[in-house]
């Protein structure tokens, strides 16, 4: 296809795209009681192969031609990034600090009991061919550890900001832990494809390269940064100028963490993080959040669900194969981490919540997974497998979360109402 071919195919793809989420996200939170974004999730598998290529091959085709998905694959990530640097604008160092030991014993448990599931279960995965035959058992079990060690880092923060939880401890806590499973998960599967062939390189870059960003960031980055916090308190607003340079300095930490081998969702968590709070964080918040949230993130998951063919599951044997993924992935992440929360002195009903929150995967699921299908890791059919698992696990942490936390939080007047906590930008109007 030539550029002004794509051009035209793009306009309409992503008119569908933003139409399918809107409506199915919609759809989830008035009739499931799900936030927007499960809804958004869901569509995207909807526009691929599993449904409408099933039932309309020819319009599929004509929507999401094979040329087209490059181009859809850099909207996703930029999209990606650019919400995760929202996530880090509300992230609260504060309630991190007084949790610290919490956060930390919960994201250890949630990331070893994983792995000690993955030892038991990739053997008997492997025996089906559902792995790259080239692949060593050391190889598949780290791959199938760190998919269900992930945590869903991005919809976990939008269903903790969808429920009101942003500025508690145990959306704080959540988070934390969110983010250092994530980090540990991205570290294994850097060690899987330096092992695989790209050389032990990777792995020391992603590493390494990933620590020296963090720590600059976190000690260097608030100074660098309070000049812009400073003049955007003094002219009660941000300027278009001191938006282009919070941009910039977005894509570079993006380009930084994408080119260490990390994944861009993180440079932009980590600037997010630094940025001064105040005037600088609402206003930038208040521009950039619309965008990325109604245009720009659904494209990654349509991006998803166009890899996604649950018709390949076709048969009882792989039916079971994929129950068992399921169940043993719920029972390891969130039983690990609420025994952890217990542990380290909460609660059961917030050990309880911790735990529902945790084991939602969605996005970062979808991204890992997406990987291994490129790299050749997995093939078309354990990939569907893991975005059912992906899709099941995030659709049950916002009413298992209810049930055993949320419902009884809100009688007591901890949390809001349900209703207050509905639009997608209720935040903003809260800090204005």
């Amino acid at each position: 296809m030539t550029p002004a071919q794509l051009s035209v195919v793009f306009f309409l793809q992503l008119a569908v795209i933003i139409v399918a989420c809107r409506g199915v996200g919609w759809l989830a939170k008035r009739y499931l009681g799900q936030p927007q974004v499960v809804g958004e999730m869901i569509a995207g598998v909807i526009l691929g192969p599993s449904l409408l290529g099933l039932l309309a091959p020819d319009i599929q085709g004509l929507l999401f031609p094979k040329e087209s998905k490059s181009v859809l694959f850099v909207g996703a990530q930029f999209g990606v990034g650019l919400y995760m640097f929202l996530v880090g604008l509300g992230f609260r160092g504060d309630h991190f600090k007084s949790n610290a030991v919490s956060a930390a014993a919960v994201s250890l448990s949630g990331m070893a009991a994983p792995f000690l599931l993955a030892i038991l279960i990739t053997p008997w995965l492997m025996s089906h061919g559902l792995f790259n035959e080239a692949l060593t058992l050391p190889q598949t079990t780290l791959f199938m550890g760190a998919c269900i060690a992930i945590t869903a880092f991005p919809m976990l923060a939008r269903i903790i900001h969808e429920r009101g939880l942003s500025h508690t401890p145990l959306g704080t806590l959540s988070l934390s832990a969110g983010a250092i499973d994530d980090a540990g998960a991205w570290t294994v599967l850097a060690i899987v494809l330096a092992t695989f062939g790209d050389g032990p390189m990777v792995a020391v870059k992603a590493i390494g390269g990933g620590l020296a960003f963090a720590v600059f960031m976190l000690t260097l980055g608030p100074r660098l940064l309070a000049p812009l916090g400073r003049k955007a308190e003094r002219e009660g607003k941000v300027s278009h100028t001191t938006l282009g340079i919070v941009l910039i300095l977005f894509l570079l930490s993006a380009w930084a963490m994408d080119a260490a081998g990390i994944h861009a969702v993180f440079g932009g968590f980590l600037l997010g993080c630094v940025i001064p709070r105040g005037v600088l964080a609402t206003e930038l918040r208040k521009q950039l959040e619309p965008f990325a949230v109604v245009v720009l993130l659904p494209m990654f998951f349509t991006y998803s669900g166009l890899h996604t063919q649950l018709t390949l599951v076709d048969n009882v044997e792989l039916a079971l194969v994929t129950l068992g993924i399921l169940v043993a992935s719920i029972l390891a992440k969130g039983g690990a981490c609420w025994a952890a929360a217990r542990l380290t002195g909460q609660d059961n009903a917030t050990a309880m919540g911790i735990g529902a929150l945790m084991n939602a995967r969605g996005l970062m699921e979808l991204i890992i997974i997406n990987i291994g299908l490129q790299k050749g890791i997995i093939g078309p059919a354990l990939f569907s497998m893991l975005v059912v698992m992906a899709i099941v696990t995030t659709l049950m942490a916002s009413p298992l979360f209810e049930l055993v936390y949320g419902r009884k939080a809100r009688a007591r007047g901890e949390l809001g109402a349900l209703n207050e906590q509905d639009s997608d930008f209720a935040e903003v109007r809260e800090a204005r």
